[in-house]
């Protein structure tokens, strides 16, 4: 830590030199007058009813005795009154015991307003997460039900993906599963499952502000509202394969149920797709039909 820089001292008079001319309106110890300093007598005794200037300075701005003006403090450049507002004086007696109970006040206003900032923001003490009894797996895709695509998906993905986080704030885990039409060397279409235990904040307000008015940011995509799952449920769709040998068809289902959140998703595009009629996309309206039978079903696996 580096130190503060020491304020610039007074040059040292030479020895047996006569010190300057004093400005200050009144003799003091700390500014002599005209002539060397051991010229000045030492401070006498005080007089009865005569002004005592070497008496000990008080408060600045304390009065002094009747009729006298108040005393400088010690050390004062400009004396009593000078260039700067002066101090207003103490409180009478007993004014410590007020101000006292003024701050004991003060302080107890600051503590219930950071008390009630902190049940605020936390939610208040012991308040626990509203979960539902669901349950994050490490692997999802185990516990993931996508039975309904498999007819038009008859090829199961021997390899899915799936990872998962365990955190005392979240708990997610994820699946990612290729679907193959009869024959395909490669995926036709993909589906990925995704649930989210928050533990620590109610994940509501941000979830219905960003699913409901998914279409306010992406313009192209429909959102419609599904009832019967969860306690509110959004379903966003796009369909760019309409009349073109090109485009994608994408639909995500997002659920929240108390303090968990869940999406299943679905994506196709047709450049993957051969000259075989066979290997078309389903149809928009059977992919919204299957998110919902799914997700359901797979919802219900992960309770308790």
């Amino acid at each position: 830590m580096s130190t503060p820089p020491k304020p610039p001292q007074e040059p040292e008079q030479p020895s047996g030199a006569p010190a300057p001319p004093s400005a200050y309106p009144y003799p003091n110890p700390q500014s002599p007058g005209p002539g060397p300093a051991a010229s000045y007598p030492p401070p006498a005794a005080p007089v009865p009813g005569q002004q005592n200037f070497y008496a000990t300075p008080t408060l600045v701005g304390q009065p002094g005795q009747p009729g006298q003006p108040g005393q400088p403090a010690a050390g004062y450049p400009y004396g009593g009154q000078g260039p700067y507002p002066q101090v207003p004086p103490p409180p009478p007696s007993g004014g410590g015991a007020g101000r006292a109970v003024l701050w004991v006040a003060v302080g107890a206003v600051v503590a219930s307003a950071a008390w009630a900032a902190g049940v605020f923001l936390i939610g208040g003490k012991g308040a626990e997460a509203d979960l539902r009894g669901y349950t994050a797996p490490a692997n999802l895709c185990s516990s993931t039900d996508y039975s309904s695509f498999e007819t038009e998906y008859p090829d199961n993905d021997g390899s899915p993906t799936h990872n998962a986080l365990k955190d005392p704030a979240l708990d997610e885990s994820y699946c990612s599963v290729n679907l193959k039409k009869t024959g395909s060397s490669y995926a036709d279409a993909y589906l990925s499952t995704q649930v989210d235990l928050h533990r620590k904040s109610d994940p509501g307000p941000e979830f219905t502000a960003m699913w409901k008015n998914y279409e306010e940011r992406y313009p192209d995509y429909d959102v419609e509202t599904v009832e019967d799952i969860g306690e509110e449920a959004y379903l966003v769709s796009e369909d760019t394969t309409s009349g073109s040998t090109s485009g994608s068809l994408y639909a995500t289902l997002a659920v929240r149920d108390g303090w968990t959140t869940y999406t299943m998703s679905y994506s196709a595009y047709l450049s993957s797709y051969d000259d075989d009629d066979d290997k078309d996309p389903p149809s928009l309206d059977d992919v919204k039909d299957w998110l919902k039978t799914d997700s359901k079903a797979t919802l219900d696996q992960l309770k308790d």
